[in-house]
């Protein structure tokens, strides 16, 4: 009896340690999340990534375990730190990087149509961050930052040497030293890799460079390929910080580009990785990756993995012991849950009832102008003013929205609108660029209230009716849904809670992807409101936003 309950005793432990184990689920953070760089201060995980011509610009996310995230700040939140009107949604804020020296946080990136590489300061990630310090003979893209002593360099994607390219995609990567007090460069410029790991092979767009220092040798780590299904990530090392760098004779130590595309749910594109120490003292890898529903068709953009390093001879390798990334990676440390947090990961759903601010998962086109939103007007709701902006232009349109996470999933709200205008619309958007979109909008038509369908016209800068049902007179409140079911989307109304309406079923999705849209950016649902080039008094209120997604591949 004694020797059963001690094997049931034992049984127990095993079966308890099992279900405490931390899985890390891929991806860390889904969505439109590219470009991420990672620093480790303290217990204190800091992961930022590229946002382009969103506003707030460059999200400061927070952990201290690597599976749970939370977003504390953004790093571009003022628009007198910058904007970026004028600007095609795929321009504006490219390749973050952030570290940590001497209890400063510096982040440094690309405004890549404006001023070029600069950096930004703060003493708590959360913010307030500093104003940007441009570096003008920092010339390129993807700046990061080595500290070493009271030294500290700045290392960067370069134009070929003497600006003439051998081949197409042929960069450089380059340092300088850089005076830390005045954040101005000192010294020479020098060329670190030319063309990338093999020059022979013609080897394109290394870019995302980082250096680390480990047991005497300097590491560059760099990615390699362009950002699509060749991406790769390849490694360099020297004795000296400003070289020579020699490359490692198995590069690439992270690629999925030689794998069978047809594979049961591809994650492909990975590269433009970030090194830092776990919890367990060991090695771990970010880097940006997508999830494909078909071919290289995805709507949800470069999203955020994870995968253990593995030191082989004195190299790092990222994903040692699989052929494929994996969408989980068991962890030995403990699970550290943050309070308050928003969803991020696996499946979930988030209803945000409006009261009086919005919370950090919605974005603005370019800038931040309050005088067009309030939460006052109308108790309970927020209410956007029509303005003669469309997302069709370049500017600053009433326009907010939230990143598409999931291959399937839906946004949904209730919203209360009334016009007699043709040109005043307002609803709900599934949003990849300026002519790249699906809008479902209650109008007018013909004096009479109207749901429409809309899609954006590339050729035209228009937008082309797909759909069109009119509703009961004087339908003041209406429901809207928008469900992404992979490649396709269909679009729903309602009058009463619950109470749904096909108005288009199985529109293509395709039309939304990164291969048909092009650019860099993943799709946003967006409540969106607007008069169409015309002066308008007239105002929409939202009740509410939901977002809920459900993806076989999360466990």
């Amino acid at each position: 009896m004694r020797i059963i309950f001690v094997c049931l005793l034992a049984l127990a432990s095993i079966s308890c340690n099992v279900r405490a184990q931390l899985v890390l689920q891929n991806p860390i953070l889904p969505g439109f999340y590219p470009d991420p760089a990672i620093c480790k201060v303290g217990s204190d995980y800091y992961l930022v990534n590229s946002t382009f011509v969103y506003f707030p610009g460059i999200p400061v996310m927070h952990s201290k375990d690597l599976k749970n995230w939370k977003q504390i700040g953004s790093v571009i939140h003022r628009p007198s730190q910058m904007d970026f009107m004028g600007e095609q949604v795929s321009r504006g804020l490219f390749a973050p990087s952030i570290s940590y020296h001497n209890g400063t946080f510096y982040v440094t990136c690309t405004d890549i149509d404006n001023g070029g590489n600069f950096i930004v300061t703060a003493k708590n990630p959360a913010g307030p961050w500093s104003d940007p310090v441009y570096l003008r003979e920092v010339r390129g893209i993807d700046p990061s930052l080595f500290f070493e002593g009271d030294k500290a360099y700045i290392i960067y994607n370069s134009d070929a040497p003497d600006n003439k390219p051998l081949y197409s995609g042929h960069r450089t990567v380059r340092i300088y030293e850089l005076d830390i007090k005045t954040l101005k460069v000192v010294g020479e410029e020098k060329i670190l890799v030319n063309g990338g790991d093999d020059i022979s092979k013609k080897p394109v767009w290394i870019e995302g460079p980082h250096i680390y220092k480990r047991d005497g040798y300097y590491y560059l780590m760099a990615a390699e390929g362009g950002t699509s299904v060749n991406h790769s990530e390849v490694i360099l090392r020297s004795q000296n910080v400003r070289g020579p760098y020699v490359p490692w004779d198995k590069n690439p130590i992270l690629t999925q580009r030689h794998l069978d595309p047809k594979r049961k749910n591809p994650i492909t594109s990975v590269g433009h990785a970030d090194l830092v120490e776990g919890p367990d003292g060991q090695t771990w890898a970010v880097f940006l990756g997508v999830r494909p529903y078909e071919g290289n068709f995805y709507n949800t953009g470069r999203e955020t993995f994870i995968a253990p390093v593995k030191w082989v001879d004195g190299w790092p390798v990222i994903n040692p012991d699989f052929e494929e990334v994996q969408y989980t990676y068991p962890a030995s440390w403990k699970e550290v849950k943050q309070e308050k947090t928003l969803p991020l990961t696996g499946n979930f759903s988030t209803r945000v009832q409006f009261k009086d601010t919005l919370n950090t998962e919605f974005l603005f086109l370019r800038t931040h102008n309050p005088d067009w939103y309030s939460f006052k007007e109308n108790k309970g709701a927020l209410t956007l003013k029509l303005r003669p902006e469309t997302v069709m232009e370049r500017g600053n349109p009433s326009f907010i929205g939230r990143r598409q996470q999931h291959l399937h999933s839906f946004a949904s709200t209730e919203m209360d609108f009334s016009t007699s205008k043709a040109n005043e619309k307002a609803g709900l958007l599934i949003f990849q660029g300026e002519n790249h979109f699906y809008y479902i909008c209650k109008s007018s038509d013909a004096g009479k209230d109207v749901i429409q369908l809309f899609k954006g016209n590339p050729e035209t800068n228009k937008m082309d009716l797909l759909k069109q049902a009119v509703l009961p007179a004087s339908q003041a409140k209406v429901y809207l849904k928008v469900n992404a079911e992979g490649d396709t989307y269909s679009f729903w109304y309602g009058l009463g809670k619950d109470k749904w309406t096909l108005l288009q079923d199985k529109v293509d999705g395709k039309f939304l992807s990164t291969a048909t849209a092009g650019g860099f950016v993943g799709s946003l649902f967006a409540m969106y409101a607007t008069s169409n080039g015309e002066p308008s008094n007239n105002k929409v209120a939202y009740k509410w936003f939901e977002y809920a997604g459900n993806d076989s591949t999360y466990k």
